[in-house]
């Protein structure tokens, strides 16, 4: 009998442990029954209860592991060190909040047993603020634009993958995985299911500004060089255009020599202009060497504190 593991990462979900818990056993004993299961949850060193409710939950039912990790180690690290860890035929990511319903996870199994190795989840459409539908959409549609790798839109990391990626991704030695561009790049055969995206209903989101960003600008960094070339073909025009006035500027000054001002407004223009450019790419090189740095250090993903229901599991850094 195969087994699939659920991967749920969690940080701050003390309202959405037991509900988590609840409805994947009740999809698994339900509609899954054919298969072994565990439910894996990797906490990011969350302050409130959560870790308390996932101990008593590993006591309760052999089927709960946990793995708690000495400090928050950020969203993408532990989502992948998570998947890492998973011993089953296949691994499912989902995500405490539930937004994504676990119910989709049949669809997913379907997709697999048909002999897909990765199956994605895409949002047709979301419950959640209209804004931020919004401004994910535009997000995807830049990444598109500039990604030297396909990117999928509307897919969130909710994904079924198969015993033969995951031994794709632990022999990849990235501190600082973008899984969604993984799955793009070195995914095998690749299935897709379309759900609808439910509301947070318990809790609160902990995916601020801050998290949002360093996610985005870790998919661009990572898969493209757009922005970069970008900034040279800019410059290079930006440089002949300048030369090109330059040399008006003195020909007409020549000419009328008493008669003609330089312009005090246009050089002040100008030397705006030329400096908020030179800013705003030089931000963005700052980010590619961010992201350089990070991989060059090679550090581990996450430091387990404990793990609790792991009988003689060979861990997976």
């Amino acid at each position: 009998m195969k087994t699939i593991t659920i991967v749920i990462p969690t940080y701050k979900e003390e309202a959405n442990i037991v509900p988590a818990y609840e409805e994947v056993t009740k999809v698994m004993t339900e509609e899954l029954i054919n298969y072994n299961y565990e439910i894996m949850f990797i906490d990011n060193d969350s302050p409130d209860n959560t870790r308390l409710l996932i101990e008593q939950l590993c006591k309760k039912d052999r089927h709960v592991k946990a793995i708690f990790n000495a400090r928050n180690f950020g969203q993408m690290r532990s989502h992948f060190y998570g998947l890492r860890q998973a011993q089953g035929d296949c691994a499912i990511l989902l995500h405490a909040d539930l937004q994504n319903p676990p119910k989709v996870m049949v669809e997913f199994v379907k997709e697999w047993e048909k002999g897909a190795k990765v199956v994605i989840g895409i949002k047709d459409n979301s419950k959640e603020s209209k804004f931020m539908f919004f401004a994910r959409s535009c997000y995807y549609r830049i990444m598109a634009k500039i990604s030297d790798v396909e990117q999928i839109r509307h897919f969130s990391d909710f994904e079924l993958l198969d015993k033969d990626f995951l031994d794709v991704i632990r022999d990849l030695h990235d501190p600082m995985p973008y899984l969604r561009g993984i799955v793009s790049e070195l995914g095998f055969k690749m299935a897709r299911v379309h759900y609808s995206q439910n509301k947070r209903e318990r809790g609160k989101t902990t995916a601020n500004f801050k998290v949002l960003y360093d996610f985005g600008m870790l998919g661009i960094t990572s898969y493209s060089k757009s922005i970069m070339r970008l900034a040279t073909k800019l410059g290079f025009v930006l440089s002949g255009i300048s030369v090109i006035i330059a040399i008006v500027t003195f020909i007409m000054k020549i000419c009328n020599w008493n008669s003609f001002p330089t312009g005090v407004a246009a050089i002040g223009v100008g030397v705006f202009l030329l400096g908020s450019v030179q800013l705003f790419f030089i931000g963005f090189l700052g980010e590619y060497i961010l992201n350089i740095n990070t991989r060059i250090m090679d550090r581990p993903l996450v430091i387990e504190e404990k793990r609790i229901n792991f009988d003689n599991i060979e861990v997976n850094e």
